[in-house]
């Protein structure tokens, strides 16, 4: 496992990521604004199923890389650094849509369950940054690097849900806070986010494990 200071960077950078409004959010705000608190939570239970199959994915493939393949580590690490420091600078020049709205139809709660899995799994952003993000904190000297994968995968997942289940306890809110029309908070929100990613990528290009 990391040391403290690397895994409380983790988990700050990974809340980030979580409370930033993106398609799984988007999805939860929906379910529950329209179809009520318990199915916002089962939808966030459905992304947090979804994040297990990326985190199942990147521990089963890219350790074994990384064990067999001593240059792997400075490619994935150099790698990541420049795709988080561009989601950084991405995030400080993107202004909130005038609309953040998804339309769905009312359905039952192992549907809406399935729906949360499918939203998360089939997101190509998620799955980058997961490749860019946890091999960051992967230490091969302080353990085997898929137990490490797998334990920060899940500690993330924790969180992520625990946010998840926030914004669907209080949907209307959120919406309004995170997604409403010219939001003064988005717009603070996204530069933080961005100010931490590109920091995140510069440490992660100039320092070595």
């Amino acid at each position: 496992m990391p040391d403290a200071h690397s895994l409380l960077l983790f988990i700050l950078a990974g809340l980030a990521l979580n409370v930033t409004p993106g398609p799984d959010m988007l999805y939860i705000v929906a379910r529950s604004s329209t179809e009520g608190r318990r199915a916002g939570i089962v939808s966030a239970l459905g992304v947090a199923a979804g994040t297990l199959v990326h985190i199942a994915a990147l521990t089963l493939g890219l350790a074994a890389v990384l064990a067999s393949v001593p240059l792997a580590y400075d490619t994935v690490r150099l790698a990541g650094a420049g795709y988080l420091i561009y989601l950084g600078v991405r995030a400080l020049l993107h202004r909130p849509a005038a609309s953040a709205e998804i339309t769905i139809h009312r359905a039952s709660l192992w549907a809406i369950f399935r729906q949360g899995v499918v939203t998360n799994v089939l997101n190509p952003k998620v799955a980058l940054f997961f490749l860019a993000f946890l091999p960051q904190f992967v230490d091969p000297s302080r353990g085997a690097p898929a137990l490490q994968m797998a334990v920060l995968g899940l500690i993330f997942d924790l969180n992520g849900t625990l946010v998840n289940i926030g914004v669907a306890l209080g949907a209307h809110s959120v919406a309004s806070l995170f997604l409403g029309e010219r939001s003064r908070n988005a717009r603070i929100m996204g530069r933080a986010t961005g100010v931490l990613f590109i920091g995140l990528g510069a440490r992660v290009a100039l320092l070595r494990k």
